[in-house]
């Protein structure tokens, strides 16, 4: 295979306008859940990015019965739940992890019933939110993507500091004066907006592996946030971009595609990080014996 051949695999799939519209909503939705799933790891609130992702679906439903925008629904269910984990942890014994488990759990179940009724009776289809369906995206939800895209990135540059300095000591921020629980709701509103923002592309089952997935590998391979944002982009892009590419070669799901290739790029990471692989350390320990 010459280089005009690898050439031509790249371009063949673009003259097909869902191509060019999955690849763009790809790029994007890499690109922002790379930077928030980066506070999400700093943070250790994995699980709680997860509880976000699963407790969307009520709020997709209710507003699809009301005639609602469904994404504004989704997004009113995520910062919810995330006020229901903090109300149960703070006015409970339940620690915040099993408020999390509660609340994911309970929040899916209901969003899976109101889904299966609204299926049942309307034959409206919204079971695709699930897993996703990239090759579906229509110019509004490219739109909407993109506007949340910019929406989620510009507060996170206008509020760097800040939210770095909570994410790494919240004690300190809130002793210098810092508002912690207001960073705290405007950093649960990127993490819902982003979810929702990967609805359509990834779904929201899988939508918590791209946003962990390239934080957690460039994590192992730097100490500084900022540098490990810009590495998380680089592997969420490059993961949404070859898993697009996977899915029409192979004729594959492309939600999960995009997630399996960026948990290669963790596993490779794992391996071969220079200071924390599990393989590199291996060797080194080796030459230093």
């Amino acid at each position: 295979m010459n280089f005009s051949d690898l050439i031509a695999l790249f371009v063949e799939p673009l003259q097909y306008p869902f191509m060019q519209r999955a690849l763009l909503s790809a790029l994007l939705v890499g690109t922002i859940c790379a930077v928030t799933g980066s506070y999400l790891i700093v943070r250790r609130l994995a699980l709680l990015g997860e509880a976000v992702s699963h407790s969307v679906m009520p709020g997709l439903a209710i507003a699809f019965l009301l005639g609602a925008n469904i994404f504004v629904g989704a997004f009113i269910a995520g910062v919810l739940s995330t006020v229901v984990i903090a109300a149960i942890h703070t006015n409970s014994k339940i620690k915040e992890d099993t408020a999390m488990g509660l609340v994911l759990s309970g929040f899916f179940a209901v969003g899976v019933i109101l889904i299966t009724k609204i299926q049942s009776d309307t034959k409206v289809d919204l079971m695709h939110f699930l897993f996703g369906n990239i090759l579906g995206v229509s110019e509004s939800d490219l739109v909407t993507t993109a506007v949340i895209a910019v929406v989620v990135i510009g507060t996170i540059v206008l509020l760097y500091k800040e939210l770095l300095f909570h994410s790494f000591d919240p004690l300190a921020a809130k002793a210098v004066g810092l508002p912690t629980q207001l960073l705290h709701l405007v950093l649960m509103s990127l993490i819902a907006l982003t979810i929702v923002a990967s609805m359509q592309s990834v779904g929201v089952i899988l939508v918590i592996a791209l946003m962990v997935g390239p934080g957690a590998a460039a994590f192992l391979l730097t100490r500084k946030l900022k540098t490990m944002m810009a590495l998380a982009v680089l592997i969420g892009a490059v993961s949404s971009l070859v898993g697009l590419y996977l899915s029409y070669y192979l004729d594959i799901s492309s939600g999960p595609a995009v997630v399996v290739v960026a948990l290669g790029f963790f596993v490779l990471s794992l391996l071969f990080s220079p200071r924390q692989g599990l393989l590199t350390t291996r060797w080194q320990n080796r030459y230093e014996v």
